[in-house]
């Protein structure tokens, strides 16, 4: 059994354990028991978004056409259809595998390598399933919430489901470095510009970024495992306010994110 494997088997049988320290609806000490940590990182990948990343995606955005940067969307959400309709086809959903497999032949296709979107107008609707949602999907809890040096918002269950999905990236599949590490960086760009609004909206609204960034992704991610669904508490769970819980079943997606109470920020950034 290679390292990657025992890494998993590690993780596996940690998030069961700990998993209830982090359970939805519980208080938000109990999902972010590792928040001095989690802020610590938060604001060294806030520094360093600040001065490499941000600019360079700006740059992008505002030089490059926006058909152009269509056309690069398209190419690369192209082949993050294939690893989705695998995970539809894990989490047991063949007729979603299906579709999501139509996409990726007929965009690289008719669709030219995936330059144009054809999928889409022909009823096949875009998804995003990763490894991560997949574990979910079969019960496993997320656990602690957990900040990734570089990667950003996770848990202790997504963030080793990251090493499966980076080997179902088709990137890795570019015989040559040289180009297969541009293609990397520019799907990084791509899609970090694709950010910028909803940072200006977070900066806007938000007291305590970290707080708000922590509390919309535990949000989205638990209801992108329950695909939009997520189950009802049971009868006998303790009364909690769901507004004041961002994980709260019922809690869709469009839900603004209450900003956080404290009127001072906490983290350290502007």
């Amino acid at each position: 059994m290679n390292a990657a494997r025992l890494a998993v088997v590690a993780w596996l049988a940690g998030v069961s354990l700990l998993g209830a320290c982090a359970t939805p609806g519980g208080p938000a000490a109990a999902r972010d028991p590792l928040e001095t940590m989690n802020r610590a990182v938060f604001r060294f990948n806030d520094a360093l978004d600040r001065a490499v990343l941000e600019p360079v995606a700006k740059g992008y955005h505002d030089y490059l056409p926006a058909e152009l940067r269509l056309l690069v969307g398209n190419v690369f959400g192209n082949l993050a259809d294939l690893w989705t309709a695998a995970n539809q086809l894990l989490q047991g959903k063949p007729g979603e595998a299906a579709s999501d497999l139509s996409r990726f032949v007929l965009n690289s296709t008719l669709g030219f390598a995936g330059l144009a979107d054809i999928a889409t107008p022909a009823g096949f609707d875009k998804h995003h399933e990763d490894f991560g949602q997949t574990l979910g999907r079969w019960g496993l809890p997320a656990g602690p919430y957990l900040v990734l040096p570089l990667l950003g918002p996770s848990s202790l269950r997504d963030a080793p489901a990251r090493l499966v999905d980076y080997h179902g990236d088709l990137l890795l599949a570019v015989d040559s470095a040289g180009r297969r590490n541009n293609a990397v960086v520019l799907r990084t760009v791509d899609d970090r510009a694709q950010l910028l609004r909803a940072q200006r909206l977070v900066e806007g609204a938000a007291l305590d970024r970290y707080s708000f960034i922590r509390d919309g992704y535990l949000q989205r991610r638990r209801n992108q495992v329950y695909d939009g669904d997520p189950p009802l508490p049971d009868d006998d769970a303790p009364a909690y306010d769901p507004m004041d819980d961002p994980e709260a079943p019922g809690v869709s997606d469009s839900t603004p994110v209450t900003a956080p109470a404290p009127a001072h920020r906490t983290d350290g950034n502007r």
